[in-house]
């Protein structure tokens, strides 16, 4: 039997809750940091030597240089090895998540005025690397959401890794969704390794500017032990969902919804904000009974144990508060009406409105990016996006003219910093008038 409580939220409710989701994001830090620093400085100094024998040691597969990037050949028999409807399935997941964000595209631009010329010169990273997980299970939607923005953005060189299977073969859906996606170039490795190789290049492996996605322990802690010598998107912590519902919502959808997050690993976080009782033990009956249903149901069953929290708020106010504490990666608000109460939110990754936006539909299909900020992270982070994958320069243009109205108080201003030699730098120009 499952051990789970509803919890009416007040101080004491609300300070165990907040530091139970913190807890989450306590890596073991100390226990593979050291680990990850000796794989990441093996890789530095002896590249894909170092690659192939971390992929032997933890994948017990023997990768060498001639089978280290997918060669098209593989690419074309796993097109044998998926059905015509998963490849239709991706190929319309990669339209509307094309759609979505080709919105997010920006300009540069150009202002002048007076002898002054100001602008914003946007422009793509040249090459970026994407990690995929993989090994035991196949992710062929982290590999869309990843490299499909970075194509809008115009990236140039997308070179993505994935850990092989133990047969030595990355699963077909991933490879051909990768080559839909349009990725340029796909390594047999995974791990820390992995991300050193993207972080400080190897023969076949170009340095890259950037880091992006998800994956274990080992290499969230590479990707931020790199932090510096590359740009990275994010560290990214276990799956959350919240949802905020009232008393016209459907508990056993709520419930449902819930599941979707717990079976992604024991460290998963699945809640639920209410103002109705009636709907929080309801809700609570349902998550019990369809767990025992779910082919996942020892992780889910672990999952739900230590991080199911049902909240009872008997105050709106209170649970607008909390739901604006927590945070949440996903948010799914059941509502009577729904845009009303997005507008009370502040905090969220993505946020779900009405019954029939359950979050499996932002994992796959609807466009959005599914790459979300966790661990209470919504509060200054924000879903991957085309922005992940650009860089700007900012343009300063000023004539003699426009420059002799100001110097003056530019050289006042650099001398008060104790900056003579900036105030030098304005002032000769004027020396002579």
């Amino acid at each position: 039997m499952i051990d789970m409580n509803i919890y009416t939220l007040d101080e004491s409710s609300k300070k165990f809750i907040t530091e139970k989701l913190t807890e989450r994001s306590k890596s073991e830090d100390n226990e593979f940091t050291t680990i990850v620093n000796d794989i990441l400085e093996n890789v530095k100094n002896n590249g894909e030597k170092a690659i192939f024998e971390y992929t032997e040691k933890f994948d017990k597969v023997k990768i060498t240089e001639d089978n280290f990037i997918v060669s098209e050949e593989e690419i074309n028999e796993a097109y044998t090895m998926i059905d015509d409807k998963l490849l239709s399935v991706i190929r319309a997941s990669i339209e509307n998540i094309k759609s979505f964000h080709e919105k997010q595209l920006r300009n540069s631009w150009i202002d002048t005025k007076e002898g002054i010329i100001l602008g914003q010169r946007i422009l793509p990273l040249e090459t970026v690397g994407l990690y995929v997980p993989g090994g035991k299970a196949a992710y062929p939607s982290s590999v869309l959401m990843n490299v499909v923005p970075a194509k809008v953005a115009g990236v140039k060189n997308i070179q993505v890794a994935t850990p092989v299977s133990r047969d030595g073969k990355i699963p077909p859906a991933t490879l051909v969704a990768a080559h839909e996606a349009g990725a340029d170039v796909i390594f047999k490795m995974g791990g820390a390794q992995a991300i050193g190789a993207f972080a400080y290049g190897t023969k076949h492996v170009k340095k890259v500017d950037k880091i992006c996605g998800p994956g274990n322990i080992f290499v969230a802690l590479a990707k931020k032990a790199v932090y510096g010598n590359v740009s990275i998107d994010s560290i990214a912590g276990p799956s959350e969902i919240l949802v905020f519902a009232d008393d016209t919502a459907n508990p056993y959808h709520i419930a449902a919804d819930m599941l979707s997050q717990a079976e992604h690993d024991e460290m998963a976080c699945s809640m639920l904000i209410t103002t109705s009782m009636d709907i929080a033990e309801k809700t609570y009956e349902a998550v019990l009974k369809l767990t025992e249903e779910l082919p996942r149901k020892d992780i889910i069953s672990k999952s739900i144990e230590d991080y199911c929290f049902i909240m009872y708020a008997e105050n709106i106010n209170d649970a607008y508060d909390m739901a604006n504490e927590i945070a949440s990666e996903h948010l799914e608000i059941m509502t009577k009406n729904p845009f009303e109460t997005m507008t009370y939110i502040k905090n969220a990754g993505a946020i779900f409105l009405g019954d029939y936006s359950s979050e499996p539909l932002g994992d796959y299909y609807a466009g959005p990016n599914h790459v979300l900020p966790t661990n209470g992270t919504a509060k200054f982070f924000s879903p991957l996006s085309v922005d992940d994958f650009i860089k700007k320069s900012s343009i300063i243009s000023y004539s003699k003219d426009a420059l002799e109205k100001v110097y003056k108080d530019i050289v006042y201003f650099a001398e008060a910093e104790g900056l003579s030699a900036h105030a030098k730098s304005i002032a000769v120009r004027f020396e002579n008038e």
